[in-house]
């Protein structure tokens, strides 16, 4: 179902639900609610309550003179409407409802945070025409978005947008490559190195949440497809070893020992020759610089002796900015630098209109959109800059050459930033919605106040009608639809 049919099934669903005639359909909603935020919390019982719910509710909607006429399409769309507004006021309810679920969110986390830090396309087996890390963090912003959002559907689709964006990478490269078309051997290793770089919080209470709560029956062709290959991820990395990702075992233990210390803040000696980046080749920057400025100061080049006595009076602060990891702003210089260099760079922007639009090509509607997407850009940016612990303009080189290319990269970051959203909206044109109550982003540790009847909501956002259900509700920015 396209995105623009949920939208209306949605909007239309809640316009039924004001007539007198819904008065039945929105008690048997809202008792449902009230009831079920008062029991305790059991996934499986819970799972089957609210499907068998929606799936009533659903052949309710056929026989009832509301929806007299209505094609099937219609029908769906109510389902879609139904399902997005009971899920949103049970989420703080159901997601990630046991302590078991949360720390098994944690414990994922904590390892997909150290393994991203030293792990490489080639210890997944990704063959080199396919290995594109620039162009994947559009895949992995798509991920991210996974928290922003309350309903399954809306989840699903984040997910989704991720998975096609690897997909469409992939052939653009088989194409270039003139290779086979990638099938699931070459796009599940993506999918999962993609999946640790993103690291999204809580994935798997979010991948438990859809599994239980999305209509069964509508989990299913593409959305089915990629969601089965995103559980798949969620397992390797779970359950990821040295033989996983072709490591020696000693190797990996050693490089989780370096992540663990990079991570806690702790200066690690980059002059250790058992130094997993000397291994793998992760600072040739930093190596490279050191190389030149050797070359250029002759007080260094004097003697060994004066390099040694040099080198011991490195600060702390120094060895920590040498055995820094790669930021995502590292990534996109270089990927901005290689894309200058491109002979054909049309090529590289033809999937992407919106990167070469002005301002009279977009309506009032993509405006909005855009602007939204710029501010959660900012915002990323802002976490991760503070997260590394380095300031968002603490990377700008002196050099007037480097700081033009800076610019330049700066600006392409912006443009892929917004891109990753808009591109997915210009195909669609659809936002799906949730109540303005619930239309913030949701935070790990956020989980709102539980409600027990749609009644007691009194945001002045939303305005309510005499059944109790709300007459608008928010926009939540979405991309590509599942089938």
């Amino acid at each position: 179902m396209e995105n623009a049919d949920v939208f209306l099934g949605l909007h239309d669903f809640l316009e039924r639900m004001r007539q007198p005639a819904a008065a039945d359909f929105v008690k048997a909603i809202k008792s449902f609610i009230v009831s079920f935020s008062n029991n305790g919390p059991d996934p499986d019982r819970d799972s089957a309550a609210v499907q068998d719910f929606l799936a009533n509710m659903e052949a309710a909607f056929k026989a009832h003179p509301l929806w007299s006429g209505c094609s099937e399409d219609e029908l769906e769309s109510a389902g879609e409407g139904l399902e997005k507004y009971v899920m949103t006021k049970l989420f703080a309810r159901v997601f990630a409802s046991l302590p078991d679920d949360v720390k098994l969110d944690d414990q994922l986390s904590e390892k997909m945070s150290l393994i991203q830090q030293f792990i490489r396309p080639e210890n997944l087996d990704i063959k080199p025409a396919f290995q594109n890390e620039t162009s994947w963090l559009l895949a992995q912003k798509e991920l991210q978005k996974i928290n922003m959002y309350k309903a399954p559907r809306d989840k699903l689709i984040c997910i989704l947008n991720c998975c096609k964006v690897i997909g469409n990478l992939l052939l653009n490269a088989s194409l270039a490559s003139k290779d086979n078309p990638p099938g699931a051997d070459e796009f599940l290793p993506v999918l999962i190195y993609v999946t640790l770089k993103a690291n999204p919080p809580q994935l798997h209470s979010n991948l438990l949440y859809i599994q239980r709560f999305r209509r069964q029956s509508r989990l299913v062709g593409e959305a089915s497809y990629y969601f089965t290959n995103m559980l798949s991820a969620e397992s390797f990395i779970s359950n990821i070893d040295a033989k996983a990702i072709s490591i020696d075992e000693t190797e990996f233990e050693r490089n989780m020992e370096f992540a663990r210390a990079l991570l806690s803040g702790l200066s690690v000696d980059t002059q250790d020759p058992n130094s997993p980046y000397q291994n793998h080749g992760q600072h040739p920057r930093a190596d490279k610089n050191k190389t030149l400025n050797d070359n250029k100061d002759p007080a260094l080049r004097t003697s060994s002796s004066a390099a040694k006595l040099e080198s011991k009076k490195v600060s702390f602060q120094d060895e920590l900015s040498i055995t820094k990891v790669p930021s995502l702003s590292d990534l996109e210089n270089k990927g901005a630098s290689m894309i200058i260099k491109e002979d054909k760079l049309n090529d590289v922007f033809r999937e992407f209109p919106y990167l070469f639009a002005s301002v009279g090509d977009l309506t009032v509607g993509d405006v909005e959109d855009l602007l939204n997407n710029y501010k959660q850009l900012v915002f990323k940016y802002a976490s991760l800059s503070k997260g590394l612990g380095v300031s968002s303009t603490s990377h700008l080189p002196s050099n007037p050459q480097n700081n033009a290319q800076q610019d330049h990269a700066e600006t392409l970051a912006k443009g892929l930033g917004i891109l990753a959203s808009s591109q997915s909206d210009a195909q669609n044109h659809d936002e799906t919605t949730i109540d303005s109550s619930d239309s913030g982003p949701v935070a790990s540790n956020d989980k709102p106040e539980k409600s027990t009847d749609t009644s007691d909501d009194n945001s002045p956002k939303e305005k309510k009608s005499d059944s109790g259900l709300p007459q608008d509700e928010a926009v939540a920015s979405e991309g590509v639809a599942p089938s």
